[in-house]
């Protein structure tokens, strides 16, 4: 078994942890400072985004809702989505399967 405690991970603004690559997912942790933004963008897999911490705004581009500790938002492969932390907040994301089809990886 693997574990991890995530609010007390060392993970600093602008520098994803991956703590986790087979290929089955990829798990990241995001620390994601007040009033920044994953803007409009799209990953090749299944996007799960666990909030751990703090408070953002997270959805469809143009349709997001508030999300605090606890939220778990799931994105289609190529679904174009957002997150704006209004607070300083800690994301988990899960990527599946990794890589997803189309990832320049597998070019």
């Amino acid at each position: 078994m693997e574990s991890w405690d995530i609010p007390t991970l060392d993970v600093e603004p602008h520098q994803p942890k991956i703590l986790r690559t087979d290929g089955e997912a990829r798990l990241v942790v995001v620390n994601l400072p007040a009033g920044e933004a994953l803007d409009d963008h799209q990953v090749h897999e299944r996007a799960y985004v666990v909030v751990v911490d703090g408070e953002a705004q997270i959805g469809p581009v143009g349709s997001t809702e508030k999300a605090g500790p606890g939220f778990v938002a799931h994105f289609d492969p190529n679904e174009r989505h957002e997150v704006r932390a209004t607070s300083d907040t800690r994301l988990v994301l899960f990527l599946a399967p990794w890589p997803g089809e189309g990832h320049p990886s597998q070019r």
